[in-house]
């Protein structure tokens, strides 16, 4: 394996360009961003002028910008689909993330594939085709082991096809690209990048005999990913790209969490310096930050590492899918427009604006923002503060109340502010010519830059006060984004050089390496398709395919493909599926699994896996149990309104998509 197979690149998201910016100046890699249309984050577009704006700033750090085109697509949007790849990649971008396998049969330019995590990669098998018909990095599935994940690893070619994970953010319940239940409701498709987010909302849970075994419990909210303490785990897995979710997040999200993970992989790449798995980052520069990075400070669930080190009870964000923040201190007096607070630590400071929090008697989730927040004289760590809202809308709210902080004003404001400086390391170098003097600028990665000006020599008066001047005025860099390493001055004896020449030579020679490092960036090449064509792993493929045009049919007939189902959204499933396919188990999470039970005296074999069920209001899904892959099905069926609004649709404005059956005839 060569050396360029152990580059370890950080991932991060970006809602829009200026973000994207903020996430290379904070560390990134890599930067993925939504296009134009067909993103799996329906509101996180950008124009193609932002795509090529976002390109020119990360490619002079060599960071690489891809592309999310990871919907499925309908027929009459392939040609769109088409140009906007086009689009992108003449705007710069280096790599398009794909799940429609329909967007491989078109006319794509040779712009990098990476398959992305909706297509749902959890095996060897699966792993193995995507590599082979082209794909040269794929998203797994977050709900992967270590063990899982090397298995992987040893089965690819690691110079075709690298593997990226991701290590922190929001986690979806269900498998990537397997849930349904958002279209099945509400007719927003996640696989169309238009989640409803059922998976945050209450239920109960109820037994197969009616009695209930939760109550409005958040029972399909997931506690955020955060993988800090197994990122040498993940290395020595094989893993190489590692990423950041969240094209959702604000800037200080962005700024704040690629920070965090940016230190981790600077420290893991100095400790195995010099040994016989070296690392290395996969762009150039080095960063340095204004702030200590710390992921409490952004909006959280409370964290997991999920099923990374093997399935673990504390998962779930149940009481609350919101951010509880962290724990600053109690309730000490309650007053009429005002709430008196120790904090735990004395030197804690409150401010206007701060957002507390605390969990009422029913555990739910109460915000307290302050108006006002004042120390109490002579009480150190005591403060009284003045809410937003009427203290008689504050439920629960009494003396002893543990309160959390969930925003932090200073910090808000901190990260408002210019936070971070990059810069790529340069060998500089003034030398006398025939008729003058150059400078050489080297950066870190090979890269030259000169500039010569032809100028009359003269002898420094005082040689060492000139020497001491030149080098200062040569390491000079100021807004650019270099920063000298060494500085050598080859000259035949001490000239005097003036100051209005020497800068001028410098920024000459700047400019001229910005233009070589410009010039010597080389987008990653696409992978090659193995021919013949390999068979796909299975000759069957129902709605969890996702299969929504011609052109993804034809894709999978070619690779041996014999029944081919439509996707969900084509509404050919008229009755019961399953809705959401999940790692996390409901039973597990409340130890009712037959697992859990083998070996305890007086239980083992008196608990089965009978099915469950949710009850949201008129809202009821069945929790089914497939024990064997250690798998939970929620199952239900797609709402008459969903199918009759889709009709209407389809008469206003007629859409193409794949079906294996002729259409319903539109309700009169």
């Amino acid at each position: 394996m060569s050396l360029q197979s152990h580059q370890l690149e950080l991932l991060a998201p970006a809602r829009d360009a200026d973000i994207g910016i903020e996430a290379i100046n904070h560390g990134a890699d890599a930067v993925y961003i939504g296009g134009p249309d067909f993103g799996a984050r329906a509101s996180a577009g950008n124009s193609v002028r932002d795509i090529e704006r976002l390109c020119r700033h990360a490619h002079r750090f060599g960071s690489r910008i891809f592309v999310t085109h990871n919907t499925i697509l309908r027929d009459d949007e392939l040609e769109d689909a088409r140009r906007m790849a086009w689009d992108v990649y003449n705007a710069g971008a280096d790599v398009l993330i794909v799940q429609d396998m329909g967007l491989l049969e078109l006319d794509l330019p040779p712009i990098q594939l990476h398959a992305s995590t909706q297509t749902d990669i959890r095996t060897v098998e699966k792993a193995r085709f995507l590599q082979d018909v082209g794909f040269s990095q794929i998203v797994l599935a977050r709900e992967l082991t270590l063990e899982q994940i090397s298995a992987i690893h040893d089965a690819l070619d690691a110079e075709r096809c690298k593997l990226e994970f991701f290590i922190h953010g929001a986690l979806c319940v269900a498998y990537s690209g397997q849930c349904f239940i958002s279209h099945a409701h509400t007719g927003r498709s996640a696989n169309r990048g238009d989640c409803s987010q059922a998976c945050r909302l209450p239920y109960h849970v109820v037994d197969d005999k009616g009695r209930f075994i939760a109550h409005d419990k958040h029972v399909l909210s997931m506690k955020d990913n955060n993988q800090s303490e197994n990122l040498a785990a993940l290395v020595d897995a094989g893993v190489r790209s590692f990423k950041i979710e969240g094209r959702y997040k604000d800037m200080g999200y962005v700024k704040n969490i690629t920070a965090h993970y940016r230190k981790l992989f600077d420290e893991l790449i100095e400790d195995r310096e010099g040994s016989a798995r070296p690392l290395s980052r996969a762009s150039s520069g080095r960063t340095t930050f204004t702030f200590t990075p710390d992921p409490n400070q952004n909006f959280n669930r409370e964290f997991t590492d999920y099923f990374v080190n093997g399935r673990k009870d504390d998962i779930g964000a149940f009481d609350s899918p919101k951010n509880p923040g962290q724990a600053i201190g109690f309730v000490t007096k309650v007053g009429p427009d005002f709430v008196e607070l120790a904090c735990d630590n004395a030197a804690t400071l409150l401010h206007n604006g701060d957002g507390l929090c605390y969990f009422d008697l029913q555990k739910e989730l109460v915000g307290l923002a302050i108006n006002r927040a004042e120390p109490l004289s002579g009480h150190v760590g005591h403060w009284r503060v003045f809410p937003k809202d009427p203290i008689a809308g504050l439920r629960d709210l009494r003396k002893g109340t543990t309160i959390n902080r969930n925003r932090d004003m200073q910090w808000v404001r901190q990260l408002e502010k210019k936070s971070s400086d990059r810069r790529i390391g340069v060998w500089a170098t003034l030398a006398d010519t025939d008729d003058g003097f150059a400078v050489s600028l080297t950066d870190e990665d090979g890269f030259v830059g000169s500039a010569h000006a032809p100028h009359a020599r003269e002898p420094a008066r005082d040689a060492a006060r000139n020497e001491a001047s030149l080098r200062e005025h040569l390491a000079r860099f100021g807004a650019t984004i270099f920063e000298a390493l060494d500085v050598q001055l080859k000259m035949a004896q001490a000239w005097f050089v003036p100051a209005s020449l020497l800068n001028q030579l410098r920024r000459d020679a700047v400019e001229a390496l910005e233009a070589a490092r410009s010039a010597g960036y080389e987008r990653p090449r696409r992978g090659i398709a193995v021919e013949p064509p390999v068979p796909y792993p299975e000759d069957t493929l129902t709605y969890l395919a996702n299969v929504f045009n011609q052109k993804a049919h034809d894709f999978y007939a070619k690779h041996g493909v014999r029944v081919i189902d439509a996707a969900y959204e084509s509404h050919e499933e008229e009755g019961e599926v399953s809705l959401m396919i999940t790692k996390h188990c409901v039973r597990w999470s409340m130890s009712l699994c037959p697992k859990q039970a083998k070996g305890v005296v007086g239980v083992k074999g008196t608990i089965k896996a009978e099915p469950l069920q949710l009850v949201n209001g008129k809202e009821k899904l069945t929790l089914r149990f497939d024990c064997k892959p250690c798998e939970m099905h929620v199952v239900g069926k797609m709402k008459t309104l969903v199918k009759t609004q889709r009709a209407r649709e389809m008469a206003e404005a007629p859409m193409v998509f794949y079906r294996t059956r002729p259409a319903a005839t539109r309700p009169t």
